[in-house]
C-alpha cells in the first residue's frame, strides 16, 4: 500500500463546507440535482438535509463530519479508484470514508443510476 499519510493529514483538515460547493457544482454541471446529492450524502451518513446544513454552518472538518456519522452498512461495497487510490485499500479509516463520499459523488456526476449508487441489491 501507498503511504497515503500527507493525504491523511491534509483531509484531517478540510472542512466539509469548503468542499461541499464543489460537489454541487459538480452534479449540477451534469445534470444532476442538489436534492440528489443530498440524498446520497444521507445514504452514507445518516444526515438529513438539516444536519449537513448545520455541519457546513458549524464549518465541521472531516473528522467532525464522520465522527458523528451513523456510515451506511454497505459503504464498504463503495470500490473503485478516487484520486489515483484504490478505495478499498486506504488503511487510514477517516480518509477512506472521505473516498467514499468523493466516489459517490463522482457516479451521480457521471449519471450513474441512483440504485446503483445506493447499493440496492
Amino acid at each position: 500500500m501507498t503511504d497515503t499519510s500527507h493525504h491523511d493529514d491534509r483531509i484531517l483538515k478540510m472542512t466539509f463546507s469548503s468542499v461541499y460547493p464543489h460537489y454541487v457544482t459538480k452534479v449540477e454541471k451534469k445534470g444532476r440535482t442538489k436534492e440528489e446529492l443530498h440524498e446520497v450524502i444521507e445514504w452514507l451518513t445518516g444526515y438529513d438535509e438539516k444536519q449537513q446544513q448545520a455541519l457546513i454552518d458549524k464549518k465541521a472538518n472531516f473528522e467532525e463530519f464522520f465522527q458523528n456519522a451513523s456510515l451506511n452498512p454497505n459503504a464498504p461495497l463503495i470500490t473503485g479508484v478516487i484520486c489515483g487510490y484504490r478505495i478499498e485499500d486506504i488503511e487510514n479509516r477517516l480518509t477512506q470514508q472521505v473516498r467514499y463520499l468523493d466516489k459517490l459523488v463522482d457516479e451521480l456526476a457521471k449519471g450513474r443510476k441512483m440504485e446503483k449508487i445506493l447499493r440496492v441489491a
